[in-house]
This record gives structure tokens, sequence and C-alpha cells, in this order.
């Protein structure tokens, strides 16, 4: 069939068992990272209490975490490409499993940057080994579906967290929100067992290429690697800067630039938020993608997401803060299902995983900026000015998108 009527013609039931299984794989993976490591987020505001944190430094707590994350990409990259992305993958859910645990043993803010650097490492090299592992299964027709699914875990597992983090804050201390943190742990064991490795990968291993010609492959990469990079950096500036900051911005007093939202009123928002803006932003992309082209997409939602953050950022009304941070998280979350597509298209099989970590995890490395410089604009003028400057970056993302290679119909070699 051709390429338009196998767009058409998706169906989960039309899927190999071993596709099946790496979608599953990657999206727990994905779900699981993003409740351990937006755990912090939702108790920011009672560690800044507990430890008497600023707003500067509470974000540099996370900024700390998203440099780790950069070097998790490599380090984890390198695994993936010469060890296998099923055995990578589980390696790094074991990491930020075990130090999100860790975190909640901090008796002080040293303590909590130490381990949250720590679980950053894995938090990094998930994303690249995951959405290798499905990139290298799925054909381009279907591959657009099969990473937005993926990437639409992120959602589920943020408000998993905002469930699990709110219960446990009723009944006992923060500590226990992070010890919860070790239960994706658990997943690994399935993983190892059931989840098999690409045959893509595989054959490569089998004939493995020379040092020679693997410089020549990054040589040729390069151009590309840079343009998706200078995508992901603003792309991510404008997301970290948001969303780390959002519920604290909810839950903190009027006159310390929040909202004033009490604990219930905002864990009902960032569900909503997460289940109505965040996942369908996600399955929407891959049905756009699939469809019109991975760069037209990633263009689209990055432009909206631009357009969209103003009106969140001067937003008074409890309903109107919802309808606008839906829309802005619908458009500015749904991109990385287009940083992972043209990310995983754009690199043959033996660098694959380690560009895809360099442009992905570089990017969140360098826009680990964000949260500090948002939260330092927070504490001089009130968060709503900082959440402004978030849309001038989701505008240069979109600026550097255009600069990319368009991948749709590529089959990857």
């Amino acid at each position: 069939m051709d390429a338009s009527t196998a767009v058409l013609s998706f169906r989960w039931s039309n899927t190999s068992s071993a596709q099946r299984r790496t979608v599953v794989a990657a999206g727990l993976g994905w779900m699981l990272d993003s409740f351990d490591v937006m755990l912090y987020s939702i108790v920011l505001a009672t560690l800044m209490r507990e430890f008497g944190m600023t707003k500067s430094t509470a974000g540099s707590l996370n900024t700390l975490t998203l440099i780790a994350s950069a070097l998790g990409g490599f380090l984890f990259g390198f695994f993936s490409d010469k060890l296998g992305r099923r055995r990578t993958m589980s390696m790094c859910i074991l990491t930020y499993s075990l130090f999100t645990f860790a975190c909640g043993f901090s008796t002080s803010v040293t303590m909590l940057a130490c381990f949250r650097f720590l679980l950053g490492l894995g938090m990094g090299g998930q994303w690249n080994a995951g959405a290798t592992l499905v990139a290298e299964t799925w054909p381009s027709a279907w591959r657009g579906r099969a990473l937005a699914m993926v990437q639409s875990s992120w959602a589920i597992g943020y408000a998993l967290a905002v469930l699990v983090a709110n219960f446990v804050l009723a009944h006992t201390s923060w500590r226990w929100v992070f010890y919860v943190g070790v239960l994706p742990a658990l997943v690994t064991f399935w993983i190892q067992k059931g989840v098999p490795e690409p045959e893509l990968w595989r054959r490569s291993q089998a004939a493995p290429v020379s040092e020679e010609v693997k410089r020549g492959l990054w040589r040729a990469a390069t151009p590309k690697l840079l343009g998706l990079l200078l995508m992901n950096v603003f792309g991510m500036f404008g997301w970290w800067g948001l969303f780390t900051w959002l519920p604290a911005y909810l839950s903190l007093p009027i006159e310390r630039g929040g909202r004033g939202f009490g604990l219930l009123s905002s864990s009902g928002f960032m569900i909503v938020l997460n289940l109505c803006g965040m996942f369908p932003g996600y399955l929407l992309f891959g049905a756009i993608s699939d469809k019109f082209g991975r760069k037209r997409a990633t263009i689209l939602y990055l432009a909206l997401a631009a357009l969209a953050v103003p009106p969140f950022a001067l937003a008074r009304e409890p309903w109107l803060i919802l309808v606008t941070a839906s829309i802005t998280a619908f458009f500015g979350t749904g991109f990385f299902v287009g940083s992972a597509l043209l990310g995983s298209e754009l690199f043959p099989t033996p660098i694959r995983a380690t560009a895809l970590g360099l442009s992905y995890n570089t990017a969140r490395g360098i826009s680990a900026l964000a949260p500090f410089l948002i939260g330092a604009i927070g504490e001089k003028h009130g968060l709503g000015w900082g959440f402004a400057s978030c849309g001038i970056a989701f505008a240069l993302a979109a600026a550097a998108a255009s600069r990319v290679p368009e991948t749709m119909g590529r089959e990857l070699s």
C-alpha cells in the first residue's frame, strides 16, 4: 500500500506484538519518568517553606536536574547504541526511581540538590532510549502515532504525580511523596523479560561499522543536529519555564505573585490541564505529522503555543486561567512529539540514540536556566511576567524549526 493509504489504515489491532510491547514499555518508562520528576514541582511550595528557599533557589534545583539530564542523555545514549535500547531503558528507570526515593531522606538543600542531580541522569537517558526503541520498530507511516502515544504518557504521569503527591501530603509529610517514587523500578522486570530489541539495532550490531565510517556519519549529521538542537533549546526553555512553576504559581498567595488557589483546587486544575490539554495535544500531533509532515506540524504547534502564552500570563479569573493554560499546554507540550520524530528519522542507526540524546538532552541542559530565570523574574515582577518570556521562546523555536529538514516518509537505515 502507498504511504497515504498506510496512514489511514492505522489500527492498534493491525500492529505486531513487538510493536505493541515497545510502545507500552517506552510509554510506561516515560510516564513514570514524568511521575518521578514532577513530584518535585508538586511539592515545591512545601519544600520552599520547609527549607526556607527563595524562588531563585527553588528554581535552581530544577535547573540542576535539567543539567544532569543533558549529561545523562549523552551517557545513556552511548550505552543505548552499544548495549541496546531495552537494557539502557531499564538502567535509566532504576536510576531515576532510586534517587527519587533518596530525595525523601534530604535534611538540607544541598542533599536534595545532589539527589535531584543524580535522578536527572536517568531522566535524560530514558527519553532517547525509549524513543529510539519505538522508532526502530514502527514503520514510517505509523511512527508519528506511535511516538505520540509514548509522549502522551508524560501527561498521565504528571496527573498521577498530582494525585499521589496531594493524597500523601494530606496524610503524612512531603518525604513520603518521594518515597513513593521508587515504585517505577518494578517495571524494569517486565521490560527485561518481555520487550525485544529492535531488529534494526540487532542487524547493526551483527555488522558494526568502522570508526572511520562512524566519523563520516557524524560529519554528515552535524548540520541537522545543530538545527534540531536550536529548536529544542527554545522550545524547552518555554516549556520548563512554564510548567516547573505552574503548580507553585497556582498555590502561592496573591501577594507573593501567585493566584492563591487552595490545595484541592490547584490539584484539580493540574489534572484537567494534563488530561484535557497535554494528553490530546500529544495524540493529535501524531495524526497531523503522519498526514501532513513532521516539520509542518512542529512549526504549527510552536507558533500557536507562542500565541497562547500571553493570554495565560494575563488571565486573572480561575476559569480563564484554566482555559488559557490548557491551550498553552496542548500546543506547548505536543511539539515534543515532533522533536522525537525528527530526531529519530534524521540520524542513522549506529549513531541514532547518541545523536537523539545530544539534540534533546543538550537542549534540556541549556534550557535548565529557565526555572532559575523565571523564578528570578517572578521574585521581582511576579510570575506572570516571567511566563510572558516563555512565549517569546516558543516563537523562536518555531523559527528554528523552519531550518530543520522534513523527514516524513523516511524509512530508517
